[in-house]
């Protein structure tokens, strides 16, 4: 009868430490992977850069024998290179172009987080709000004085990106092309985000556009039509410009793209996304959806399975509760 009982007890154990590890097995391993190595290639988007950054950063620490090379050069930049084959992924801030597809039809963008553009002030601008109008008369040069928006008696310097940048992309779409106008050719053009902040913020009469993660206390973002440029009102969809940022291979990613890629959409990665000012995929409370890139459907990653829970508990009792019963019966 004693070793009927420890049979049956075994068994309980065994099949409980399967249950548990069937569990385990099924969800993907939390933190940063290890065990990967060789060499990657990332550029593109100034905007999605301290994302891609950090992400190498971090791979990096875990996988010694694993060499990430991250650069900017703007959106264009990084579609342009990733389709001509001349870097492993691509990082753009705008969604991918028609034209853009006919000339790399294999383009596979994925994308990662979501952002804003925030229209940037001077601190000691007394100027607080803007239309959208407004706004695009500005760029354009047919507002060329702060006294004709509420502000004080001096000409307007306009600070703007470089063709191909998508953060302009973005502006030009949200900004000017509504009210059929284009960017002024008088205008200061920026290569990034960090300079076009580092002018704005040393220029009183200057007014720029950067990607809302770069917003800090160096200068003042202007809210336009009385809704402040932040994440909050970014998420509730109050805030008008929005976009989604992407990483882009060429074909199906190989596995040190996708390992880069998988990171940047896990927990850890989506982490890094929103420390650096930006909007996670998916937030606790609301879905962010992803306009497609044009002309070709996202690439979307599959959803982690929950970490084991009150499921293999449940079968755990379920178990030792059968087996309580047949020890029952047994005696």
């Amino acid at each position: 009868m004693e070793k009927n009982k420890a049979i049956v007890i075994a068994a309980i154990v065994v099949a409980a430490i399967a249950t548990i590890g069937v569990a385990i097995v099924l969800t993907p391993a939390q933190g940063v992977p290890t065990g990967l190595s060789g060499k990657l290639t990332v550029a593109g988007s100034t905007t999605v850069l301290p994302i891609n950054q950090e992400c190498a950063r971090l791979l990096m620490e875990e996988n010694s024998a694993l060499r990430i090379s991250v650069s900017g050069g703007g959106s264009g930049h990084g579609v342009k290179s990733v389709g001509a084959g001349e870097i492993d992924v691509g990082a753009a801030s705008r969604d991918v172009k028609a034209a853009e597809m006919e000339q790399h039809p294999d383009l596979k963008p994925v994308a990662i987080g979501r952002d804003s553009v925030a229209i940037i002030l001077h601190p000691g601008n007394s100027v607080r709000d803007l239309t959208m109008e407004q706004a695009s008369k500005i760029f354009s040069g047919e507002i060329t004085n702060w006294k004709d928006v509420g502000g004080d008696d001096a000409d307007i310097r306009v600070i703007t990106r470089e063709e191909g940048s998508g953060t302009r992309e973005v502006f030009e779409k949200y900004v000017m092309k509504p009210f059929e106008r284009e960017i002024a050719g008088a205008a200061s053009v920026k290569s990034s985000n960090g300079e076009v902040r580092a002018t704005v913020s040393s220029d009183a009469k200057s007014i720029g556009y950067l990607s809302l993660g770069y917003v800090d206390s160096s200068v003042k973002a202007v809210e336009i039509g009385g809704v402040e440029a932040t994440v909050a009102n970014v998420l509730l969809g109050d805030y008008p410009i929005q976009r989604s940022l992407y990483l882009i291979t060429k074909g199906e990613p190989s596995e040190l793209e996708r390992a880069f890629i998988d990171f940047a959409l896990s927990s850890e990665g989506q982490q890094v996304v929103e420390d650096m000012g930006y909007l996670k995929v998916t937030t606790s409370g609301a879905t962010t959806s992803t306009p497609a890139p044009t002309a070709t459907p996202a690439a979307t990653a599959t959803p982690a399975p929950e970490e084991p829970g009150f499921e293999a508990v449940f079968a755990i009792a379920g178990l030792l509760a059968i087996a309580y019963a047949v020890l029952r019966k047994r005696k």
